[in-house]
């Protein structure tokens, strides 16, 4: 095996296989960069032995000027050519590589196969002046380095049998006995015999190391990555500070936390450079003084830089959590830290949240709870008020009776939003659900017709496909156009209901009304349970309202328009849309 192994693709054929198993010529791949190095290596080794002996041969024909040095230094200028050709042609395009990690058949040729016929020409026509075991060992490193051990080992059989073959034909040619000849032939083989065993194993060793490195390298890049994402996905700011206030890194998330620019590609930044960014400096400076910073973080409060000319300027709530790196002895180490930043506003919002799920639960309990003694009082009620004939008594049982249906209606409402499974949602065209919906109400709360009622409906003749359960909207729609007809003047027009098609991607229902504003400090709770303006509201129809959008991935949320406008007060619920060939042609009744 050899480390080219390490560099081949991974799968069946990544092994060097049977070196000996006929079959076709193996498909060739992209050089890797390790075998690129090893045979530029070779290259450049055999065009400077060529050189060599091209010089050394030249000098002998010169001193000697003898016609038989004339075939020896041809063939050493020969050699010399292919060395320099071979090193050239793969400085600029390296050799290819069979998928089974070893030189392809026309390179092994081209290397391995003239050097072993070029050596073994030179040391039969050289006669003795050349150490024939020194020229085989670069062929036999080659082999045993950039191809299978079989063929290395057979490369190094071919170097024995023409040392043995160069020992007989000498004693022969000239007569001298062919003990020490053959000795010697036998012991250099042997050598070049053990010094392929060593090689290939030594690259058998270097390739599974060259493997696991080059593994282990892939891994720590992905992980890498991995971090970087996360880190870049992350809804909190991480920040990387040194002691004097500089930014080393940092996250989208922290850049716009402090209300940074963002750029495509990140650069360092001192928190000195805005006024703004003084209190974060301030607090930065005091942690690594001091050389502790509050387990449970540190908050503060930056006051942003308005985002256009002439708007206000934004006072925004942050939590630091300050992590030192270890310190090193020494005067020229480096102080960092790694700062997370987080807003308080999504902090508070997680945690009303969580409280509210909690509640949630809770309720969900409780309202089970008093169902059945709930039924139980409606039922003895009605029992009790048959029987009664003076009329306090039974203004008294009536007012039992009301009481009772209120209170189951809250209970209803409770196990409404209460968690459950999941289930799928018929579509529905939603200018049409709006429509009926919205005449139905008007008829059950007496409205007027006409141009007098203050209910005006705009749906538009697009097919809005949703997929929302009708009896869901209906009680979404219905709590907000009692609100919008409690709250708004009564006059003509007074409630406006638009559905309406944002893009292909949404479409929303606005319910808006004239009403007078809804008050800044009410407005963050409009949406939590249990929270009414009535006396007698339960402060569950706007959460219910929400709880329900959120279960078909739709939203809610109240807008305030601008002054000047009528209908002031907006809830706007958007929607996911469907494909228009869903919903099917729109079918309005005449």
């Amino acid at each position: 095996m050899s480390p080219l192994a390490a560099d081949a693709p991974a799968g069946p054929q990544a092994g060097p296989g049977p070196a000996s198993a006929p079959g076709p010529t193996p498909q060739l791949t992209h050089v890797p960069p390790a075998f690129s190095r090893i045979f530029r290596a070779f290259a450049l080794s055999r065009a400077l032995l060529g050189l060599l002996l091209l010089l050394v041969q030249g000098l002998l024909s010169w001193v000697a000027s003898t016609p038989a040095l004339l075939l020896p230094l041809a063939l050493c200028a020969a050699y010399a050519a292919v060395g320099l050709g071979t090193l050239i042609a793969t400085s600029r395009r390296p050799p290819p590589v069979g998928v089974n990690g070893q030189l392809s058949r026309r390179w092994w040729l081209a290397t391995v196969g003239i050097d072993l016929a070029a050596f073994g020409s030179l040391i039969f026509v050289a006669g003795g002046g050349l150490n024939a075991a020194a020229l085989f060992v670069l062929p036999v490193l080659m082999a045993a380095t950039l191809m299978p051990r079989r063929p290395a080992l057979a490369v190094s059989a071919v170097a024995v049998l023409l040392l043995l073959a160069h020992a007989l034909w000498s004693g022969w040619w000239q007569g001298i006995d062919l003990a020490p000849l053959l000795t010697q032939a036998g012991l250099s083989g042997a050598g070049l015999l053990v010094i392929s065993a060593l090689t290939a194993e030594l690259a058998e060793r270097l390739a599974r190391q060259e493997l696991a490195a080059r593994s282990t390298l892939e891994l720590a890049r992905q992980q890498a990555r991995l971090n970087r994402l996360m880190i870049e996905e992350m809804p909190d700011g991480v920040m990387v500070v040194d002691r004097q206030g500089r930014v080393r890194a940092a996250n989208p998330a922290a850049l716009a936390l402090i209300g940074a620019a963002r750029s495509p590609r990140f650069r360092s930044f001192d928190l000195g450079d805005r006024p703004s960014w003084q209190p974060l400096q301030e607090a930065l400076r005091g942690g690594f003084t001091s050389g502790t910073w509050p387990q449970g973080g540190a908050e503060l409060s930056l006051r942003l830089q308005p985002a256009a000319p002439g708007a206000p300027a934004e006072e925004r709530q942050l939590r630091l959590r300050l992590r030192f790196t270890r310190r090193r002895p020494g005067p020229d180490d480096e102080e960092l830290a790694v700062l997370f930043v987080e807003d308080m506003r999504t902090l508070r919002a997680r945690a009303r949240q969580e409280k509210l799920a909690a509640m949630g639960r809770v309720s969900a309990g409780i309202a089970h709870e008093i169902r059945n003694p709930l039924a139980a009082i409606a039922q003895a009620n009605a029992l009790l008020a048959e029987e009664l004939t003076d009329t306090a008594q039974q203004r008294l049982a009536r007012m039992v009776a009301d009481n009772v249906e209120r209170l189951q209606r809250i209970v209803d409402d409770v196990l409404e939003v209460a968690p459950g499974l999941p289930r799928e949602a018929p579509v529905i065209d939603l200018g049409l659900q709006v429509d009926a919906l919205c005449a139905e109400w008007a008829r059950t709360a007496r409205l007027p017709a006409g141009d007098a009622s203050p209910l005006h409906v705009d749906t538009g003749d697009e097919p809005l496909a949703v997929r929302f359960d009708a009896e869901h909207l209906r009680r979404v729609l219905i709590n907000l156009l009692d609100n919008a007809l409690r709250h708004g003047s009564g006059q003509p027009q007074a409630i406006w209901v638009r559905a309406t098609a944002g893009d292909a991607q949404q479409v929303s229902v606005a319910v808006s009304s004239d009403g007078p504003p809804i008050a800044p400090d009410v407005e963050p709770y409009l949406f939590e349970p249990f929270f009414s303006t009535r006396s007698r509201g339960s402060g569950l129809g706007l959460y219910i309202c929400r709880e329900l959008c959120e279960r078909y991935g739709a939203t809610i949320e109240y807008q305030l328009r601008g002054v000047g406008a009528r209908h002031r007060n907006a809830f706007i619920v958007t929607m996911p849309r469907l494909p228009l060939g869903v919903a099917g042609p729109r079918a309005r009744p005449a």
